[in-house]
This record gives structure tokens, sequence and C-alpha cells, in this order.
């Protein structure tokens, strides 16, 4: 149970991280380059999880599955991608009645962040970042994970 709330608390730590990463970049895309918030959302929300990928990756889950770092990061940013299903609609339901939020989309960021961060966690830890059978049980014959 400790391993489960260490990895917990680094993940909402790696989630403020992305917040940063996300409610900035679709700020200074709405605010400085006159983009369309919807569209922009886009682009910070890949900004966003290849951080948190990297966060996650070194610090909340030390044992990985055996993925190259492209297999690992396309995998991350699928399985993220069911949470900021539920973030982006949370999204675009206040930048869509709000014309305050409209010129600061990173408050509907915040807005859409908690429906999808139990749904990113569950994929991260099962998915992603889960080790084999045969590495969890110690068999010698698994192969290890490579990075290039």
């Amino acid at each position: 149970m400790h391993h489960l709330s260490r990895q917990l608390v680094w993940f909402g730590i790696g989630g403020f991280v992305g917040f940063v990463v996300d409610a900035g970049t679709v700020q200074l895309l709405v605010s400085a380059l006159h983009a369309d918030p919807y569209l922009g959302r886009l682009f910070s929300f890949l900004c966003a999880a290849t951080a948190t990928w990297l966060f996650n990756r070194r610090y909340t889950f030390h044992q990985r599955g055996e993925y190259t770092l492209f297999g690992e990061w396309s995998r991350y940013v699928a399985a993220m991608s069911a949470g900021f299903a539920l973030n982006y609609a949370t999204y675009v339901l206040v930048v869509y009645f709000s014309h305050f939020v409209r010129a600061w989309p990173a408050i509907g960021v915040a807005a859409g962040s908690l429906p999808g961060s139990a749904v990113n966690f569950l994929g991260a830890r099962q998915w992603v970042f889960a080790r084999s059978r045969k590495r969890a049980r110690g068999d010698s014959g698994a192969s290890h994970n490579q990075d290039a």
C-alpha cells in the first residue's frame, strides 16, 4: 500500500507539472498568438503529456515495461487521451459558456484537470509502466527495458 501511496503523490506532482505546461502553453497560444482556444488546447495537451511522461518515467514509475522510448511515449499519450477526453469536454464547456474563460483558457484547463486524473493514473500504472508478468516473477528469460 505504501508503494501505491508514493506513486499517487508523485503522479500528483507530475500532474501539477503537466498543468503548468498545459495551461501555460494554451494561454500563450491564445493571448500572444491569437490561436483558437480549442485547437490550441490540442497542442498544449501534447506538450503536457510529453512533460508528464518524462516526469513519471523518472520519478513515479521506476520499473517500466519493455518498450522503446517512442513505444513508451506513444502508449503514454494514448493512455492519457482517455483522461484528456474528460478534461477536454469540461474545458470546451467552460470556454464556450464563459467569455472570461475564453480570454483566460488556463482556467478552463484547471476546471478539466480533476475529471481525468484518476483515469490517467490507472492507464499509466496498469498499461504504460506495468511490468511484464515474467519480470514481476523474476524469470531470467525476460528482456529488459531499452531506452533507445
